[in-house]
């Protein structure tokens, strides 16, 4: 050919990245995600996200003709094509014309979503170009406040989020922000204290908007705080759009004067965000904040995405999925409390539940932290995020887990499912003996958990996840968990720069001092360094290779697997000591 431009499937033209990707597909089935800011993307609209869409370049907006426009007026190619040629749009680029048409269309089905009783969507400005949640939120910051102006957000520790004024990001960098939090006792907003504290500081705006604060707020008392003050209300409902679009979830669009929204979380849509405002002067400050205030060229191949996802959002079965969500984040935290677990704020509403390690499991003083047992439940398939709550002193050290129940509810499980996943968490979870070990400036917590109760975790996860199906879609590659067995191989390989040292930690005999292709016979060392296993350790040019009894080898390669991960009781006398790795046990 004469041409230049490049041919071929993924896995011929780049197999590497088929196979990552291949694998993070199988990652994502053969585990339960709890993780509340995701979700699965439905085919439909990972198609629109991957279109021809991606090559186009088109800077500025669409003619100001097209807001408010029918979904039939918008796809009226006869009409439309002629008015662009004549009249052009708000763009640098030429070339553009379906791109209107797509931006457009996503723009009409967001204001159907979102649209409030008593208003009609022609009446909402909605922009769907930003990039992000973080940078609609700065957009914003950038449209309706000055540098020095103070903005109220609720704390990051109770629940607020990074981009609403944390000190670490540029919006707690550029304007004044005070913090409103949760009453200590009740662990719920108090709205009379967030009304003294708005009356005293005078904010230029105030947000109602959380990342880990699970009930859903009163947008009415939120604006009339603002209202009393003469101050901006911004809705940042990041987590619970789908939930908003689903009626399962106040919709503060009409109540606030700006509302936004990632489009990746319970809306299930591509990664990217939505500002929708009832006010056309404020629409107008906020297209000119995202561009060109922060952004070039919008990403049409995900604006094509959301208009599809918005689709999605108008039928019944994505409203029946919202409602399953919440009752089964209910049924999650009722699961949690059978188990003598403590729900951090009571409870919730909405999608997520967060509990509190500090509950679960103590030692010598020291609790169990949000960070290592979230990691220890990755090991069991059960994936979810470390979480600071109130009483936090930093969000280094995060004492609670953030849950969510969105994925887990796109594939099928229902309440009695929620509650056998709360009963795993805690089954495991209190085997966990925690220490604190004091490095060069602060104190690292970590935990060790019982084996035994790791396998049974395993088992009971692995039945969820068989309940909950898998995708037709998926190449048969399965994702390469620790308790994998390996696949009926009558050998285990131990390799990597520490192998030599692991292998004597876990064998009664020393193997670091063979020569290649030597070996040696030596028992593999069970908990308390009980004899497991007779094998024959033998060097190799990249580790060692290790005969065991065919009975014993899948065994051996998962409690080896676990220690190298480091979360496993090997000796309860010398439960700090860290076995000598990684290592990669094949």
């Amino acid at each position: 050919m004469s041409d230049f431009l490049v041919r071929g499937t993924l896995a011929e033209v780049d197999p590497e990245i088929a196979t990552l990707i291949r694998l993070e597909h199988a990652r994502q089935l053969d585990k339960l995600i709890m993780i509340a800011s995701e979700s699965y993307v439905p085919a439909a609209v990972r198609e629109a996200e991957g279109s021809v869409f991606q090559n186009i370049y088109a800077e500025g907006y669409p003619h100001t003709a097209t807001i408010g426009l029918p979904e039939d007026e918008i796809l009226d190619y006869e009409m439309q094509l002629p008015f662009y040629r004549r009249n052009a749009d708000r763009r640098y680029y030429k070339g553009v014309e379906y791109c209107n048409l797509v931006e457009a269309l996503a723009q009409r089905r967001a204001a159907e979503v979102f649209c409030p009783p008593g208003m009609k969507p022609e009446q909402l400005f909605v922009n769907v170009q930003p990039l992000s949640g973080a940078v609609a939120n700065l957009a914003i910051y950038e449209a309706l406040t000055q540098p020095g102006d103070t903005v109220m957000t609720l704390d990051l520790l109770h629940g607020g989020h990074l981009s609403h004024g944390s000190p670490v990001n540029v919006t707690g960098r550029r304007q004044r922000v005070v913090h409103y939090r949760v009453n200590p006792e009740t662990e719920l907003l108090d709205y009379e204290e967030i009304y003294e504290l708005a009356q005293r500081e005078r904010p230029k705006m105030i947000i109602a908007g959380f990342t880990s604060y699970p009930w859903a707020p009163d947008f009415e008392r939120f604006r009339a705080i603002a209202d009393s003050v003469g101050a901006y209300l911004m809705a940042d409902i990041a987590h619970t759009a789908g939930m908003a679009a689903a009626g399962v979830y106040p919709n503060p669009v009409g109540i606030a004067h700006v509302t936004v929204f990632t489009t990746h979380k319970t809306l299930m849509g591509p990664r990217g965000a939505v500002i929708i405002t009832t006010d056309p002067e404020i629409a107008k400050k906020i297209d000119r904040a995202v561009f060109p205030g922060l952004q070039g060229g919008p990403h049409f191949n995900k604006i094509a995405a959301m208009a599809t996802m918005f689709k999605i959002a108008q039928t019944p079965q994505f409203k029946a999925l919202q409602q399953q969500i919440a009752r089964n984040a209910v049924a999650l935290s009722e699961g949690f409390k059978a188990n003598g677990l403590r729900v951090v704020h009571g409870g919730t509403n909405t999608h997520m539940v967060l509990l509190d390690c500090k509950s679960i499991a103590q030692r010598d003083g020291v609790p169990l932290m949000g960070n290592v047992a979230s990691r220890i439940l990755d090991l069991i398939g059960i994936v979810c995020n470390r979480n600071t709550i109130p009483g936090d002193k930093d969000a280094a050290n995060p004492s609670a887990l953030r849950f969510g129940t969105p994925w887990v509810t796109q594939r099928g499980l229902r309440e009695d499912d929620m509650r056998a996943i709360a009963d795993v968490i805690a089954y495991v979870l209190k085997t966990a003996k925690p220490f604190a070990v004091q490095g060069a400036k602060n104190l690292t917590y970590s935990a060790r958990v019982d084996f035994d109760a790791l396998r049974e975790g395993v088992r009971r996860v692995s039945e969820l996840v068989q309940k909950a199906g898998r995708d037709a879609e998926l190449p048969p590659l399965s994702y390469p968990h620790v308790w994998h067995s390996g696949n009926g191989k009558p050998t285990v390989h131990v390799r990597g720069q520490q192998a030599a040292a692991f292998l004597d930690a876990v064998l009664d005999a020393s193997v670091s001092e063979l020569g290649i292709g030597s070996q040696k016979q030596a028992m593999a060392l069970g908990r308390n360094r009980v004899p497991m296993t007779a094998v024959v350790v033998r060097r190799v040019e990249d580790g060692f290779v290790v005969e065991a009894p065919a009975d014993q080898v899948a065994a051996l390669r998962q409690w080896w697997r676990a220690l190298s991960d480091g979360y496993v009781i090997f000796d309860d006398a010398q439960l700090e000591a860290p076995i000598p790795g990684p290592v990669a046990v094949i």
